[in-house]
């Protein structure tokens, strides 16, 4: 069980301004934020964030989408972070997603739901070692 996982705030949240809205909902749920950035990705990068997903017919929407604004990676910590995450921001599809969850409140779309999070313990080690450096992630109270 990790205590660590990565949320990134999508192109149509950031657009929409909704990223205080969505921290706030992060934070009231008891997750630590390590290291957060307001950044944009370029086709290469993004390329190299979701190459597990290469083969899959909706890759080059996907990549296309990721690229298309700026983006907020955030580190998370807590207990259970992946699962706990997980159950916060909802399903996929915002349309099946719980009431009060970041999707169901935020999303638009399967692609456009608002936030990505990481799906599994080592998936968000090495997600977070994508957009942060070691030196980056600040521990609190640690």
């Amino acid at each position: 069980m990790s205590n660590k996982t990565l949320a990134i705030i999508k192109p149509d949240a950031v657009s929409k301004y909704y990223m205080g809205a969505i921290i706030e909902k992060i934070q009231s749920a008891g997750f630590k934020i390590l290291a957060c950035k307001l950044t944009k990705i370029s086709p290469e990068i993004a390329g190299e964030f979701y190459a597990i997903h290469r083969e899959r017919p909706f890759y080059g929407e996907l990549i296309s989408y990721m690229t298309s604004g700026a983006i907020v990676p955030i580190a998370l910590e807590k207990d259970n972070a992946v699962e706990e995450f997980r159950k916060l921001i909802g399903a996929t599809d915002p349309k099946k997603a719980e009431a009060g969850t970041i999707r169901a409140l935020f999303g638009t779309g399967i692609e456009a739901n608002a936030i990505h999070g990481s799906d599994s313990d080592e998936n968000a080690t090495r997600e977070i070692a994508f957009f942060f450096s070691e030196s980056e992630i600040v521990m609190i109270n640690s």
